[in-house]
């Protein structure tokens, strides 16, 4: 009998601007950022470490800081117990979701009963690209699998779609706007849990990059960001859209903030549930992967999203709410399109833009900003979605009984 993946808690720790001396996590190692959340998870839930039988952890770029299985390192580093197992995964941005519908499928098929599942991604120490992979740094196998940078496969989706500049600044600026009220009314406390210094005191209050001051002018003054490599895309989207001429115009702005962020979701079954008196705060009732073309890129959770909804027998008017990751303006203004998403269902508190996007850290935040503002709201359904490199594509249903 199939058992229900039950999610327990979601927390996460606020988002910081990445920089490798300024940033507010600089100093810190990625088992750090994840060392304060083990220990609120045993905290808020009472129980105890050697009962979970495995950590799985999204992690984009599984090098230096984060290499050597930073999952089950990240564990050991929090005084877990030896016997909890750890991995690690990549799926590129989808990897946190990934990493939380793994879990909720080895529950689901009877084989663990408690899991933690997340993600973690420090950019101010382990910087986009530092894997060096071949898919963007072997010229060979950068022709073989039309490789192009994600900011230009945002312009080409901006191009196609028709979408003007403005348009892109109009939903940064929402983004933005939205961050800050939810900022402000509290919405994230039930999830966020702060880093604190020697002293104790917390090194970073609430997400820093929001941008109180973005306005219309302020966003339209912002200088197209991928001009330079505009002819080095034009020859990708020649072999696949042509003709096509590709546009600068994505910028700071409309693009997602690089962030310092981890991620925890504890996933437990019926059982466990009842034994430990967790409420049972929504369950994962279905996920979906799949991949569209690697040249448009940030279209592949359409296509996870169209066979979750295929599969399930569910219509975009079963769905409460949505939470979408804004990898680029276009990205996320193509998927509102695409299944005709009411605004006010969409990224209700603010997104990437606005707050950051994390990588490997961003399913994570994604599972619970969707859970609480369910929860606030009173909703029973509601979809997290990413679109990650190469076309990749996760959409996760979770439900409330």
């Amino acid at each position: 009998m199939m058992s229900e993946a039950y999610i327990v808690d979601a927390i996460r720790i606020p988002r910081a601007k990445a920089h490798p001396v300024k940033g507010a996590y600089a100093s810190l190692k990625p088992v750090d950022l994840l060392k304060p959340l083990y220990d609120a998870l045993l905290e808020r839930n009472g129980f105890a470490s050697d009962e979970v039988d495995q950590v799985i952890l999204g992690c984009s770029s599984q090098v230096s800081d984060q290499g050597a299985n930073i999952a089950k390192i990240s564990s050991l580093h929090a005084g877990w117990a030896d016997t909890v197992s750890g991995i690690t995964l990549s799926s590129f941005c989808c990897s946190g979701l990934d990493a939380v519908n793994f879990g909720a499928s080895k529950i689901r098929s009877g084989m663990d009963s408690i899991l933690v599942t997340g993600g973690i991604e420090q950019l101010s120490r382990v910087h986009m690209f530092a894997d060096k992979g071949a898919w963007y740094s072997d010229p060979a196998v950068m022709q073989s699998t039309r490789f192009m940078h994600m900011g230009l496969a945002a312009d080409l989706i901006a191009c196609r779609a028709g979408f003007s500049r403005q348009q892109l600044d109009d939903l940064a600026l929402q983004s933005h706007q939205r961050a800050l009220v939810a900022t402000s009314a509290g919405f994230f406390n039930r999830s966020l849990i702060t880093l604190k210094d020697a002293d104790g005191k917390p090194l970073l209050a609430a997400d820093d990059a929001i941008r109180a001051t973005a306005d219309e002018t302020t966003l339209a003054a912002l200088p197209a960001s991928f001009s330079e490599q505009l002819a080095m895309g034009q020859v990708q989207v020649d072999r696949v859209y042509a003709p096509l001429t590709l546009q600068a115009l994505h910028s700071a702005g409309n693009a997602p903030a690089l962030v310092d962020g981890a991620s925890l979701v504890l996933l437990a079954n019926a059982e466990s549930c009842r034994h430990k008196g967790w409420a049972k705060r929504a369950k994962v009732q279905f996920f979906a992967n799949a991949s569209d073309e690697p040249v448009q890129m940030l279209t592949g959770h359409l296509r996870a999203t169209e066979k979750l909804l295929q599969r399930t027998g569910l219509k975009v008017s079963d769905i409460d709410l949505w939470e979408v990751n804004e990898s680029f303006a276009a990205s996320v203004l193509l998927y509102q399109r695409h299944f005709s998403i009411d605004n006010d269902k969409l990224n209700v508190n603010g997104g990437a833009i606005a707050m950051g996007h994390p990588l490997g850290a961003t399913g994570g935040n994604l599972i619970g900003m969707l859970l609480d503002e369910m929860e606030r709201r009173d909703l029973k359904r509601g979809i997290a979605a990413i679109c990650g490199g190469a076309g990749l594509g996760v959409a996760t249903l979770i439900t409330r009984e």
